[in-house]
């Protein structure tokens, strides 16, 4: 059980750490506005997408799934909290899905969103990332 919940937090770390960064080198994609630039945000945040958070997320669920069929099972309809940060990582996975589809607004030159919106975009996996280890913790109800 250790070993299964040390690779669901280490993937989910890999996965977290690509949802705080996308956003941010879209903040810098925006604000570009050299040939040069443009390309190598394109690159940069295709690589990411696709080479580790994609990957994290699946790796993410991949552990997350086994725990919850050999150890959690049992008491899942009594897991409150377990219902809880089941439904809150249904929302980041459309919020990463989200950052799949400004990827290729990026990637076909059809950005419309400023430096600030995605600025603002920033901050929502850090709500998440709170509220899903409170819930994984403190398991509040």
């Amino acid at each position: 059980m250790l070993w299964l919940k040390a690779l669901h937090l280490i993937f989910m770390v890999t996965w977290f750490a690509g949802l705080f960064y996308l956003p941010r080198l879209f903040v810098y994609h925006a604000m570009s506005s050299d040939d040069i630039s443009n390309e190598r945000f394109k690159v940069m945040e295709r690589k990411l997408y696709f080479g580790i958070m994609t990957p994290g997320m699946i790796a993410t669920f991949i552990f997350g799934i086994w725990m919850l069929v050999d150890y959690a099972w049992a008491s899942f309809g009594s897991s409150g909290w377990l219902h809880a940060k089941l439904g809150l990582l249904l929302v980041l996975v459309i919020y990463h899905l989200i950052c799949g589809k400004w990827l290729a607004d990026f990637k076909h030159d059809r950005n419309r969103h400023s430096h600030i919106y995605y600025r603002w975009m920033n901050e929502v996996p850090v709500l998440f990332l709170v509220a899903i280890v409170i819930l994984a913790v403190v398991k509040p109800f």
